[in-house]
């Protein structure tokens, strides 16, 4: 009998042994799984949200009508998803995404919007899909003013993997020159409309420390790989029927599953990784079936964790064993600190006069962008860094004279006044207090240590965003437009703008990062984080793409690391 039960544990084993294993499948886990397979590894993804295929969106061609609150939440969504409804992008059209706060609960002790999809393809469903290249202005940054630690790599080591990426995810743009907005592989560009044109023009020539270009952006506007093109619906939050955008859904799930090494585990909650005390590397992770609370342990060679930067550094925090009793690769103690998010909020609109003969086609779904121009030649005294504006012109509907009856009816067929609306994102600075830590004393419904989040804006994002609402105003009343007003001035709380990052910062030296310049744990060697969590400084620029390219070419080197035997 001893000897049946030793047989059929290691049948079990073996059956739960991969070559590669994948934690999230967001846009850098898809792309980890796709790159993995496609180079001939097994792979089984582990994702803790609920089964989604690509084109199962139940409310993607529903009219607003067909809903019972017309769109907006209800008491009970509110309830539910206290954290999620913080935010705009959460509706009743897409509510089916999102996470349920209640049943899903997290410390905060200063305010963080964790904005979580709870299905396979994560946010990559939800994402604002705007790409840009980061530039040595981003790279560079840290080493020259001082704050957080050096990036490991700069542009040209980058450069052909953003390339590889935007090949295959489609981004459409122009290539507008401006060195420090790298140009890529587009896509043909949307068009601005008759006013956005004119804002442009008025901008670059008061300005000439100023460009205005169109949004590049995962939206296809030619067919790429059997997906697109868009239709211009500005649906996307319900998911694409027509792959119109990026998404692992669509794009690098369906790839990895044509290699036939794929294999997906939704409802699949990782509660740590195991390691290996002999070997000193990672033999696998320990699961939680979120449906049955059952607990299974699958086993791999290569370790990807892409769960998103909280969550991923909430695993790695709780992969504690005898080598790393404060966490996997923690001998830094920088797992979990240096938390960062863009810091949004502001909005500021103004009247267009003329144009009253013109409208536009389509709804668009991406605004205009004004690259970064604060701290590029000449310092601000008030703040380092930088932001970028993002801008979209349109016509509102007329006050009707009625509210009721044939006569509101047509009025409503009217087009009103043409309006310009700015709006701003700004660059958070790395900072060892902003963290997250796991509450041991406390457990969440898993039985897992209570995820606490603690991160704050600091005098030098404050000083920032009062500048860009100053900026934003002071640049439509210099260009002639009439009204000019201040329509949204808070600035957000961290979480917030759902570009959180840092917490498993890259660097050159063990001592003060996480990570290696190949996103490779220091301190055990097949073990790789390429989501948001590796990012060491946060930029003022969108960070998707760059996750993308940082994945593949970790993959890149995991395989030939693995070919050498190093892994």
């Amino acid at each position: 009998m001893a000897g049946d039960t030793l047989q059929l544990n290691t049948k079990a084993k073996q059956q739960h042994t991969y070559d590669a294993i994948v934690i999230g499948s967001g846009v850098s886990g898809g792309w980890a799984a796709k790159e993995l397979c496609e180079k001939g590894l097994t792979v089984l993804m582990l994702e803790r949200g609920k089964p989604l295929k690509h084109g199962d969106y139940p409310t993607a061609n529903m009219a607003p009508w067909e809903f019972p609150h017309r769109i907006t939440l209800s008491k009970a969504d509110k309830e539910e998803h206290k954290v999620q409804s913080r935010h705009f992008s959460y509706r009743e059209d897409n509510k089916a995404y999102y996470i349920n706060d209640a049943q899903n609960p997290y410390d905060e002790i200063s305010r963080f919007d964790w904005v979580r999809g709870d299905i396979v393809g994560g946010r990559s469903l939800l994402w604002g899909r705007a790409c840009y290249r980061w530039s040595d202005l981003e790279f560079e940054a840290n080493l020259k003013d001082g704050h957080g630690v050096d990036w490991p790599i700069r542009y040209k080591e980058i450069a052909p993997w953003y390339s590889y990426v935007e090949k295959f995810v489609g981004v459409s743009g122009n290539r507008d020159g401006i060195p420090h907005l790298p140009d890529g592989e587009f896509l043909p560009p949307f068009d601005m409309n008759c006013v956005e044109k004119d804002f442009k023009a008025r901008v670059e020539k008061k300005f000439t420390d100023r460009k205005v270009i169109i949004g590049r952006a995962a939206n296809l506007t030619q067919a790429v790989g059997g997906r697109g093109p868009c239709q211009a619906r500005d649906l996307c939050h319900r998911g694409c029927p027509w792959g119109g955008y990026f998404s692992s859904n669509s794009a690098t799930i369906p790839a990895a599953e044509a290699t036939g090494k794929f294999t997906l585990r939704p409802n699949s909650l990782v509660n740590r990784i195991l390691y290996d005390e002999k070997t000193q590397k990672a033999s696998g992770v320990e699961v939680i079936d979120t449906e049955t609370k059952a607990v299974t342990e699958y086993y791999a060679t290569i370790i990807f964790v892409n769960a998103a930067t909280v969550a991923t550094t909430a695993i790695l925090l709780n992969s504690v064993s005898n080598r790393f009793p404060n966490g996997m690769g923690n001998g830094s103690d920088q797992l979990g600190r240096n938390l960062m998010d863009h810091h949004k909020g502001v909005a500021v609109a103004a009247v267009v006069e003329g144009f009253e003969d013109s409208y536009y086609s389509g709804r668009r779904p991406i605004p205009l962008y004004m690259p970064r121009f604060r701290n590029i030649t000449e310092q601000s005294p008030d703040f380092i860094r930088g932001y970028h504006f993002g801008a979209s012109a349109g016509r509102s509907r007329p006050e009707p004279a009625t509210t009721i009856g044939a006569n509101y009816k047509d009025a409503l067929t009217e087009a009103g006044p043409w309006h310009i609306t700015v709006y701003a994102y700004g660059e958070c600075l790395p900072y060892a207090e902003n963290r997250v830590t796991l509450n041991r004393d406390k457990k969440d419904p898993w039985g897992r240590p209570m995820i606490t989040i603690d991160c704050k804006f600091r005098d030098n994002e404050l000083a920032m965003h009062k500048d860009m609402i100053a900026t934003a105003k002071d640049m439509l009343e210099q260009t002639g437009y009439k009204e000019v007003r201040v329509a949204a001035e808070a600035i957000s709380a961290p979480g917030n703008a759902n570009h959180e990052m840092g917490t498993a910062r890259m660097g050159k030296d063990p001592k003060t990062s996480v990570l290696n310049a190949f996103n490779q744990l220091h301190e055990v060697p097949n073990v790789f984080v390429t989501d948001g969590s590796c990012m060491t400084s946060s930029s003022y620029l969108n960070p998707s793409i760059t996750y993308m390219a940082l994945t593949a070419r970790a993959c890149d080197y995991a395989l030939k690391e693995l070919k050498k035997g190093n892994l």
